[in-house]
């Protein structure tokens, strides 16, 4: 079972990213609004699981954004956070050690330290570590604020 703090941390990333990571804001608990600063590795919230560990440097709204999370996830060979997910919000992810194959729009390919990838509202998006070490990526994800989401596909 997945852990998750009392925020909003994988927001994307639960099944939680339903998270589609994880998300307490899909229930209404954004935090915000975020101001100018530095957070340490030691200091931001961390979720805990079987899959590895996430921790959520930001998470709330900014002058131009909503439902911002921006994190760093390790991901322990052969894990992921969650199957692949969709949802209306934007997401980039960018590997930063490791290797993995990601699910993007229906396909699957693979990805390796440097790689990244952007998911568009409703875009089917995952990444599973499949590789012998652990996985590091970076996930901003975010909807704009006074913009109407996207509707779900049928």
């Amino acid at each position: 079972m997945i852990r998750r703090p009392a925020l909003r941390s994988l927001g994307w990333m639960t099944a939680g990213l339903a998270m589609g990571i994880l998300l307490p804001a899909a229930l209404g608990q954004a935090k915000g609004p975020l101001s100018s600063s530095r957070v340490s590795w030691a200091d931001a919230p961390a979720t805990r699981a079987d899959w590895g560990e996430l921790r959520a440097h930001f998470e709330g709204e900014t002058y131009g954004l909503g439902g911002v999370l921006g994190a760093v996830a390790v991901l322990k060979p052969g894990q992921q956070i969650h199957p692949p997910h969709q949802h209306a919000d934007e997401e980039l992810l960018f590997v930063t050690d490791g290797s993995g194959r990601w699910h993007l729009a229906g396909k699957d390919f693979p990805a390796a330290k440097g790689d990244a990838i952007y998911a568009a509202p409703w875009v089917m998006h995952g990444i599973t570590n499949t590789g012998a070490a652990p996985l590091t990526f970076v996930v901003f994800k975010w909807n704009a604020r006074g913009v109407k989401a996207p509707e779900a596909p049928k």
